[in-house]
């Protein structure tokens, strides 16, 4: 079935309805979001198996340090152990793990953990696992146009050379290809500041499905389901 499949080769996945799978089966919101660690492992191994180069999780966002302190905290000790737990199979598997966002920004043990598993993977061929994390489209875009900013007071660039592909070496995405397919679970159709850049011309797959109830079977179907897309970008 999976060869019959058109396989995009970036994908970006946000990941919603930790706290509503677990409020609806009376669980705490970290009962929850441990629940959905499980889901990005299964994901993780079913993008590498498919053949997906690049997968973007979209793991912490900016505006998710609103939250209560509680959650918060329990989310940054979750991305600790998770960093350290996993790591093993990561090199298994040969991904290579990246962080799109401000690392300097979390806690120090969980910001030493992500540090040393980005190092540790750097040279891995295999899946590239994005986890956008502490992340905001918007903070992205204005953090890129001030590099640019500066590099022109600086002489190191001129204005007239600024265009599309120049901009993007700023970003964090550097270097990557731009997302064939964005997928949201639990049914909420928005991006949420995600990948604002990168999506100009991604196509979108929501299912009501909850992240932690996602797994390999449910990535399938959005694969069938956009592989029967004709993507046009643009053009007729």
């Amino acid at each position: 079935m999976v060869n019959e499949l058109n396989i995009p080769k970036h994908i970006g996945i946000i990941m919603d309805g930790n706290r509503r799978w677990a409020e609806r089966r009376g669980l705490s919101t970290q009962e929850g979001h441990r629940a959905g660690v499980k889901a990005v492992k299964r994901v993780v191994r079913a993008s590498g198996e498919i053949g997906i180069d690049v997968l973007t999780l979209y793991t912490f966002s900016l505006e998710n340090w609103r939250r209560p302190k509680s959650e918060v905290s329990a989310l940054m000790d979750l991305l600790r152990i998770t960093a350290k737990r996993e790591l093993d199979e990561l090199m298994e598997n040969r991904v290579k793990l990246r962080v799109l966002g401000e690392l300097s920004d979390l806690p120090f043990a969980s910001r030493k953990a992500m540090e040393y598993a980005i190092k540790k993977t750097a040279s891995n061929t295999g899946l590239i696992l994005n986890l956008a994390l502490n992340y905001s489209g918007k903070q992205e875009i204005l953090r890129a146009t001030r590099m640019i900013v500066q590099n022109c007071i600086q002489g190191k660039l001129s204005p007239e050379e600024i265009d599309e592909n120049i901009f993007e070496n700023y970003l964090y995405t550097r270097g990557l290809p731009a997302p064939d397919l964005i997928i949201r679970t639990a049914g909420e159709m928005r991006l949420s500041n995600f990948l604002l850049w990168q999506s100009a011309y991604a196509e979108f797959y929501v299912t009501p499905v909850l992240w932690p109830d996602f797994d390999k079977d449910e990535l399938i179907k959005a694969l069938q389901d956009y592989s029967q897309r004709e993507r046009r970008f643009g053009g007729r």
